[in-house]
Parts: C-alpha cells; structure tokens; sequence
C-alpha cells in the first residue's frame, strides 16, 4: 500500500509540473526538468500526507477561514493564506496554504508551518527549516519587517491597506508538494515562483 501511496504521489507530482499552466510550451518544459532536479520525496513522508490536501480550491481554503498574509508581489514565495485558527502542528491542517496565480486561475502549491522555536522532535522527517522575521501585516497581504509591533504603520507603507496583525521572528517549515522547487521540498523560497497577475 506504501508503494502505491508513493507511486501515485509522484505521478501526480509530475503532472502538475507538466500541465498546471496549460499546454506544453517552455514555461512547461522547465518546470518538468525543475521536477526532475528536485531532490527525491522521503518515502516515509508519503503516507503522512496523502489526505492531506484538503483544500484543493481557494474558495475552499476561504471557506475554511484562510486569510492572505502574503501576495504574491515578492518573487520565490507565492501568495500565503494563512488560518489564525489553526495551533500547533498537523500535518492535515497546515496554518499556511501556499499558491500561485495566473490571470484568475489558482493552484495550491505548498503548505507551511510556523514555530517561536525549532521543533524538537522534528514534525516530518528530514525536515529543513527557514526563517521569517517580525513582520507587520495588512489585510491586502502586504508586510514591512518590524521587530516592534508598537512600531507597526495602521497603514501599510506600500498599499494604504489597514493593518492587520504583527507577528515576531518565526521558524518556517515548508512542503513543497504540487509545484517543482529545485532547492527541495523544504526550501522556504522557490526560484520558480514569479509574481504573475
């Protein structure tokens, strides 16, 4: 059954590097070899989260009670969507859905887990972690770094947007599950990943 679970997320894994844009086409033909550079799924990671994409749509997720916390603007990252409601860790509710946007079209591409410190033990196995510094955020998805929260802008600096929530330094934990990153499934920034409208 493990074997199935693994062959049948890698074949989904290579059909969505190969079509999630469309029909062929260069884009298409890189993100196929990007796959094919990234460094193979521990299989032990396979059965931990074959039910775990659960919200498969955007309007799902919303429904669900994600938020943007990140747009999209900001190359290697990806459009964030975080739920507030959502402690600790599990790897079915991740806090953090990550997608990627072209035109109205949206795909979910990673999960993410945030920690005040590096979880021990670790939550999956050969986890790698990133780092995000206290950040001021605003209901548009825009942030500014900001290590004091009584330092944050009502407004954001970039948008105008009205600020939404502060949070201090944080330990990343990403998976990379539904779009190629070269630098590996735990990597906390894609060079894939380009802001598109």
């Amino acid at each position: 059954m493990r074997k199935v679970l693994i062959l049948v997320l890698a074949a989904t894994a290579l059909a969505v590097g190969a079509t999630a844009w469309g029909s062929g086409g260069d884009s298409a033909k890189k993100n196929v070899h990007a796959m094919a550079m990234t460094p193979a799924t521990p299989p032990e990671l396979a059965p931990l989260v074959a039910d775990a994409r659960f919200a498969t749509s955007l309007k799902r997720a919303k429904q669900a009670g994600y938020r943007t916390i990140v747009t999209q603007h900001i190359p290697d990252m990806g459009w964030h969507f975080m739920n507030p409601n959502i402690t600790g860790f599990d790897v079915t509710r991740p806090p953090i859905l990550v997608y990627v946007k072209r035109g109205h079209r949206w795909q979910l591409v990673a999960f993410e887990w945030v920690f005040t410190q590096r979880p021990v033990p670790d939550p999956l196995p050969g986890a790698q972690y990133g780092s995000f510094p206290a950040a001021c955020h605003y209901v548009d998805g825009t942030f500014v770094l900001e290590p004091n929260q009584a330092n944050c802008p009502r407004r954001s600096p970039i948008s105008g947007a009205r600020f939404a929530f502060w949070h201090p330094d944080f330990v990343t934990l990403h998976l990379w599950l539904w779009y190629p990153n070269p630098d590996g499934i735990y990597a906390g920034m894609n060079p894939l990943i380009r802001p598109f409208n």
